[in-house]
């Protein structure tokens, strides 16, 4: 069997593979671009608001792992004290500059994960988002809330996972 003929049979089997596990029809997961994250909601999981449950990465995609980011400027002075979207703001601004330290946009984010000290902030936390990630395809993502974090007067920590596609 020649290279290319065994490598669309290896690929061919993690489509089914994948398929049978996740329940996602093998015909949309072949047209999807091979070098670009596939974003996937299941029909036999709840609709998500604003997140994507599921994101499979191509192989050969380089990571990037954001730290969670909160509301410093570039001195360490905190923006928004007591202001909960404001401070919300200042961190996708250091989520977004982080992230072009590595060559990565916001487009390129898969995952995010939430440290809220108070979940009746949501509404907010959803409308800042919202300017920055792709909502079209919005990455998969956990809020929690938390008694406190490293601070009293922080509210919200992001951290964030980027897949860079092979150009």
């Amino acid at each position: 069997m020649a290279f290319r003929e065994m490598r669309a049979c290896r690929c061919l089997t993690r489509l089914f593979v994948v398929a049978v596990v996740t329940g996602v029809p093998v015909v949309a997961m072949a047209q999807a671009s091979a070098d670009a994250p596939r974003f996937i909601n299941p029909p036999t999981l709840s609709t998500p608001r604003g997140y994507s449950h599921v994101v499979e990465v191509p192989a050969g995609s380089r990571m990037v792992y954001v730290a969670g980011q909160v509301a410093l400027d570039s001195a360490g002075r905190l923006v928004g004290a007591g202001d909960f979207r404001a401070q919300a703001v200042q961190v996708f601004e250091n989520l977004k500059r982080a992230l072009a330290a590595a060559g990565a946009t916001f487009a390129d984010v898969v995952k995010v994960n939430y440290y809220v000290v108070d979940a009746s902030q949501v509404v907010a936390l959803r409308e800042v988002r919202d300017r920055y990630v792709n909502t079209a395809a919005p990455p998969a993502s956990t809020l929690v809330e938390v008694r406190r974090l490293f601070r009293d007067d922080v509210l919200l920590e992001i951290e964030a996972t980027a897949v860079v596609r092979n150009r």
